[in-house]
């Protein structure tokens, strides 16, 4: 067996690498924001997006996105990398950070509403929010409200959601959002990938009409792969397993490129309300389909956060 490995891990490799975006796209006079882009896919995406125009680095934790944002202006020569602090388990935060981007920049093309949290302990945010469903559906739904009318001005402007195939192991339990019956940290990820893909669906949906066929304002959702990063830290189990499995496993250069491509491909100028994977249009689990789910979703989501988006 370890032979059989050997001679077949570059094959392994190979197939496990998945898609390539081949865009050559420049950002020139644009902005991105990336959350969650210190470590990761999302420091990959940077890293790209860096190579294309100016990018800002959302981080919660502002020493790891400096080193990342120094790292990727060495590498790149692009000196537009930009740390902002922002905590998505804190609306508070979310508010600051959107208030500062709002009166320090004036532009925002593409937003990539990455970063996320896996297999937490039963936890809340600041806010009381069970953390998956907080951090990864509601903080992004947040940040997205605030930034919208710069979006809009912007256009023709992205948004660009990190799900997983572990939707398809979700559900929306109305009656019990927060976990407080009954909680499994695996089902919470899945859960909270499901809402960001019925998100997505419902988001994209408002935008259409008028404004998004004349301006190219859209919105999809991807599943990266899995991945070899931090986001299984809190599993000991998996994180073993990611360990032995190294090969199978994407590296995050390789689970960027499917995020790379919703941001920056030509072809996708009018695909809107989409979900991808390995840089191609992929399935969507019925319940991720169900319309009347994300209506209702983006109901309550308004009124968990005190907000009114019509």
């Amino acid at each position: 067996v370890p032979v059989f490995l050997f001679v077949a891990a570059p094959y392994i490799r190979r197939y496990v690498a998945g898609g390539r975006c081949k865009s050559t796209a420049r950002l020139e006079g644009k902005v991105v924001i990336i959350t969650g882009a210190n470590t990761g896919i999302g420091k990959e995406t940077a890293r790209d997006l860096a190579q294309r125009g100016k990018v800002i680095l959302a981080c919660r934790d502002i020493a790891k996105g400096e080193a990342a944002a120094s790292e990727i202006r060495a590498e790149t020569g692009n000196q537009q990398v930009i740390v902002k602090k922002l905590d998505l388990a804190d609306t508070k935060s979310i508010r600051e950070f959107a208030e500062k981007f709002l009166a320090e920049e004036k532009e925002l093309h593409i937003l990539i509403n990455n970063a996320g949290v896996m297999l937490c302990p039963y936890s809340k945010t600041a806010d009381g929010f069970e953390m998956h469903l907080g951090v990864n559906h509601l903080g992004h739904f947040l940040l997205t409200f605030l930034l919208l009318e710069r979006l809009k001005q912007c256009a023709p402007a992205r948004i660009v959601n990190v799900s997983s195939l572990a939707h398809h192991g979700g559900r929306i339990r109305f009656h019990d959002l927060h976990g407080e019956k009954c909680y499994n940290r695996g089902l919470a990820y899945c859960h909270s990938k499901l809402a960001n893909v019925l998100f997505t669906r419902e988001l994209a949906r408002r935008l259409q009409g008028k404004f998004q066929r004349q301006a190219g304002f859209t919105a999809n959702a991807l599943h990266p792969g899995s991945v070899s990063s931090e986001l299984v830290r809190h599993s000991l189990v998996m994180t073993w397993l990611w360990k032995i499995f190294y090969y199978f496993l994407k590296t995050p250069c390789e689970g960027a490129q499917t995020s790379i491509y919703c941001a920056v491909a030509e072809e996708l100028d009018s695909v809107t309300g989409q979900y991808f994977s390995d840089c191609q249009p992929a399935y969507v689990s019925p319940r991720g389909r169900d319309d009347e789910t994300a209506k209702k979703l983006w109901r309550v989501s308004c009124e968990l956060l005190g907000i009114q988006w019509d």
